[in-house]
């Protein structure tokens, strides 16, 4: 089933179900992000949603599937490709993580302070080996870990995130510069 939304949705009562994967952007990350993110050019006829797309990029920096792979709740892999590389060439990201730290830091959410610890440790030579056996695995009963991020402030899940796409997108343009001109 085929409607305007996009690919076929649950359905309840005439409204669309969808349902927020594990990595998604939460509302409230969501609500912090939208103001800086670029309008939407409306030249390619109908545009997919930014949200739907950014988490399709977040899924993917987060899990390193292959593009051809992403599930098709984040649209089209070829969408969240372009935008991904469109924004990464313009600046589009680095320019988020920004706008992101300033507002995050006006609202007094980034703690700034560093350690720098420049101990120097020596080991003896024969203390390179290892223990042959592994250690034995916590007794922990199913589902006991906590939640990821859970103390976090919206402010500082989507910095976290931003900085992980900002990583990515500078190890490619890193080793694109490092790499030889190709030809088609």
């Amino acid at each position: 089933m085929t409607d305007s939304v996009g690919p076929a949705f649950p359905r309840l009562a005439g409204f669309v179900v969808v349902v927020m994967g594990r990595g998604d952007l939460t509302d409230a990350e969501w609500e912090r992000l939208r103001p800086f993110l670029p309008a939407t050019n409306r030249r390619c006829g109908r545009c997919r949603d930014h949200r739907q797309v950014i988490d399709g990029i977040l899924h993917r920096v987060r899990t390193g599937v292959q593009w051809r792979d992403l599930p098709e709740r984040f649209g089209p892999w070829k969408t969240v490709y372009e935008r991904h590389r469109l924004w990464s060439a313009d600046g589009t990201w680095e320019r988020l993580l920004q706008q992101v730290q300033a507002a995050a830091d006006a609202a007094g959410e980034i703690d700034w302070d560093i350690s720098v610890d420049s101990t120097i440790v020596r080991a003896h030579q024969h203390t390179a080996g290892a223990r042959t056996d592994p250690p034995p695995a916590p007794a922990s009963s199913k589902g006991a870990e906590p939640k990821e991020h859970q103390d976090e402030t919206p402010w500082q899940s989507l910095h976290a995130r931003l900085v992980e796409v900002v990583r990515e997108v500078r190890a490619w343009a890193a080793r694109a510069a490092g790499s030889p001109a190709s030809s088609t």
